[in-house]
């Protein structure tokens, strides 16, 4: 064999060799990545917040983002408690409700402070004439369920007054009032610039009738965070990250929420409540604890009924695992 074709096999060796190690490093990476199983409400026009974090800002912190969508808040913390999750993005109401009777649930930070929901509705023109009507909410626990019974004690309407119907998310009970299968629906204001065209009227809106409502918190267990603490905070780095990322990145954040949803491009709905949550304020991308938000809720659980007294919000809050996230980004 001559010297050049010597040089030539070993130059081919040297590449495959090299691609080979390069692979193997790939693997051996990729294998060290812990899973972290993580719960949403199922995709809608504000989609690109809730998933950002799965856009590599997870595998940067070490981890393995598993994603799993969900209904309902009700849901979510099921799948929770069941050990199916190590954390999730919901309503803090019903976990409120669940850690008073001695559930294992933390809460590690919010995502979203404000309130978004509105109660949009057909002939209904005042809260009053709700009485006899149907209402389409989700499950008993959930946020429309909680809201809708805020807004009837708070003028004065009997819970039994009102028909409460469990229709799946927002996107399903919409529908339904469009449908006419309901008389009215508890949705996200994204549906405020489609409204008029299907003849639909804004009955209530969430952030003036409970102002310090906070919509979404992520929230584990003290179990996930007992043996896990460094995960979460990583998973909460990655969260942070995102959120950052996406307030800041409007037409990226824009593009997930349609690659999620389906929506076509002159849909107008991710639009309307991107810039809602940034003018309002409405999504904190600090994911701080607001505690007296927490507390508020308490406060309307047991106006409603739900809670029959006081818990101490504090046990089930953890602001440890946030502190964490916090010095992971500092370096």
């Amino acid at each position: 064999m001559t010297r050049v074709k010597w040089i030539t096999l070993a130059k081919n060796f040297a590449i495959l060799g090299a691609g080979f190690l390069t692979a193997v490093i790939q693997s051996a990476s990729a294998e060290e990545l812990k899973i972290w199983r993580y719960g949403v409400l199922d995709a809608k026009g504000d989609a690109g917040f809730s998933f950002m974090i799965g856009q590599g800002f997870a595998e940067k912190q070490g981890l393995k983002l598993k994603v799993f969508q969900f209904k309902a808040d009700t849901q979510l913390l099921q799948a929770l408690l069941a050990g199916e999750l190590d954390s999730f993005e919901g309503s803090p109401g019903n976990d409120i409700m669940a850690a008073a009777r001695g559930a294992d649930v933390k809460i590690i930070g919010c995502t979203w402070p404000g309130l978004p929901h509105v109660i949009l509705a057909h002939s209904v023109t005042s809260v009053q004439d709700l009485k006899g009507k149907t209402v389409a909410v989700g499950p008993p626990g959930s946020l429309p369920e909680l809201l809708t019974r805020i807004l009837l004690n708070q003028n004065n309407i009997p819970a039994n007054a009102v028909h409460f119907s469990s229709v799946g998310n927002d996107v399903d009970r919409y529908k339904a009032l469009v449908a006419h299968v309901v008389d009215a629906a508890v949705v996200s204001n994204e549906f405020i610039p489609v409204m008029v065209k299907e003849g639909l009227k804004l009955l209530a809106a969430a952030n003036d009738f409970a102002p310090n409502f906070a919509r979404l918190c992520v929230q584990s267990t003290g179990k996930v965070l007992a043996t896990r603490p460094d995960d979460a905070a990583h998973f909460m780095a990655a969260e942070i990250a995102a959120l950052r990322y996406a307030i800041s990145h409007r037409d990226e954040t824009l593009k997930l929420t349609r690659d999620m949803t389906h929506e076509k491009e002159d849909d107008p709905r991710p639009g309307y409540i991107f810039d809602w949550a940034v003018k309002t304020h409405a999504l904190d991308p600090e994911v701080r604890i607001p505690v007296d938000k927490l507390d508020y809720i308490q406060q309307q659980l047991i106006a409603t009924g739900n809670l029959s007294k006081p818990f101490d919000i504090n046990k089930m809050v953890d602001m440890s695992i946030r502190e964490k996230a916090l010095k992971l980004l500092e370096n």
